[in-house]
């Protein structure tokens, strides 16, 4: 009987660790090489873990909301023979022998059992009963009222292996002992209760509590983390966008039918940022203790919204190396991956600076937090149409143009106002240095 283990698979570089969040197989469930078997979470990417062999689940090792390390055994599968035997064999302590005067009683009894058992086990009301739960009833004799009454302490009280297999003990040690079957209706009231609400609680018929999620609750501790860290100022700039403007809407319909999608304001601001960070390396750093890591590598953070109201932040690897055509695929790429649950752990890692669009919801600015262990994020205010005073050099007259805010937050620990002053204005002269001839 081979017996293989199913462990926590390494997801990327620095992930050490993940949650489960979610058992998509029971114990007893058959199981196909390459079939999810759990859901995790590592910091804000869900994952599945597949099985690598076919079996049957015979034990699962963390539960729910478990933290458990790269390389842990999460569950146990059986890959040959009677899985049903298999689990009976494994039962964790010897069974002493009836006295010889109760015998006869006791086989009386396990006949009896066993006639009353020759209807297949069913799964009753609310209460499921997994494949392998049912196999070890029938060869233990095991009523389906008796099923009934055993108090389960799976997932919404499901009667587990080790639930069964411990009535099995207590019942072939001391079976006067046993208690008599309950009814159904009994057995649903020793479920235990959920740990978390499912939906909103009502408090005095007009106020709610809701439950954060997973996902929220990592989003508070890193930002009140953050906070705590780094000495957060801000610096701000109004940006001329309207060679953009005019450029985008002179290219975006040629570029959507060669490249087969679309072409957005995203990609000219995230290469305008790159170049910035190569004129300035200093604000591509981060900080560990007293040092400070001067970071090689170019990878842009872009924070994406979730349909659920979260924030998620893809990295785009050496962003300074793309063109504006793979800056644009990476950007559109990573977005759409983003809002399926698609992302992969290593493709939320490494990112030496963050850009986030407020100007998506209308902000015109905004002063964001920034994430760790990064020195600098900056926000895309919306793009307005604004009356502008335009010199020439026949004079000064008033015009039309479409103008943004950039709003920088920077580490004033390690960042100061002139570094961090220059640099924003520094990819505000790239954006409105826009050249209108240029070819993508």
């Amino acid at each position: 009987m081979a017996r293989f283990e199913l462990k926590l698979p390494k997801m990327g570089e620095s992930v050490a660790e993940a949650t489960v969040t979610n058992w998509l197989k029971n114990v007893g469930d058959a199981i196909e090489a390459d079939e999810a078997v759990l859901e995790i979470a590592t910091d804000k990417v869900d994952s599945e873990v597949p099985s690598e062999v076919d079996g049957t689940l015979v034990e699962i090792l963390f539960q729910v909301d478990d933290v458990v390390q790269v390389g842990q055994t999460l569950a146990i599968i059986e890959t040959d023979g009677d899985t049903a035997t298999a689990a009976v064999e494994t039962a964790p302590a010897e069974v002493s022998e009836p006295a010889p005067e109760t015998v006869a009683a006791v086989e009386k009894t396990v006949e009896v059992a066993k006639e009353a058992t020759q209807t297949a086990i069913e799964s009753s009301g609310d209460r499921f009963y997994s494949p392998l739960v049912k196999n070890i009833a029938s060869q233990e004799g095991i009523s389906q009222a008796e099923l009934d009454a055993i108090p389960g302490t799976g997932k919404d009280g499901r009667v587990t292996k080790n639930d069964i297999l411990g009535y099995v003990e207590n019942r072939g040690k001391a079976p006067a002992a046993t208690e008599a079957p309950k009814t159904p209706a009994s057995s649903a009231v020793s479920k235990p209760a959920p740990s978390k609400p499912a939906t909103p609680v009502s408090v005095n018929g007009e106020d709610e509590i809701i439950e954060m999620t997973r996902m929220g609750k990592l989003i508070a501790h890193h930002m009140v983390e953050s906070v705590s860290t780094s000495a957060h100022v801000q610096s701000f700039v109004e940006c001329d966008v309207t060679n953009i403007w005019n450029w985008r809407k002179k290219v975006k319909d040629a570029y959507e039918k060669r490249e087969g999608e679309k072409l957005t304001f995203t990609p000219i601001f995230m290469e305008a940022v790159a170049k910035a960070l190569k004129d300035f390396p200093l604000m591509n750093i981060s900080v560990d203790g007293d040092k400070i890591i001067k970071r090689k590598n170019i990878n842009l953070g872009m924070a994406a919204a979730l349909p659920d109201g979260n924030l998620i932040v893809p990295v785009i690897k050496n962003a300074d190396q793309l063109n504006l055509v793979g800056m644009s695929k990476a950007v559109n790429d990573l977005a759409n991956r983003a809002r399926n649950n698609k992302l992969k752990p290593d493709e939320i890692q490494g990112g030496t600076y963050t850009v986030t669009n407020v100007g998506t919801f209308g902000s015109v600015m905004g002063t964001p937090i920034i994430n760790q262990p990064q020195v600098g994020i900056l926000a895309l205010g919306a793009i307005r149409k604004v009356p502008a005073v335009i010199e020439t050099p026949e004079g000064d007259f008033i015009g039309i143009r479409y103008k943004m805010f950039l709003s920088h937050s920077y580490d004033h620990r390690v960042v100061n106002g002139a570094l961090g002053g220059q640099f924003v204005k520094a990819v505000a002269d790239y954006l409105e240095g826009w050249d209108l001839n240029r070819e993508v």
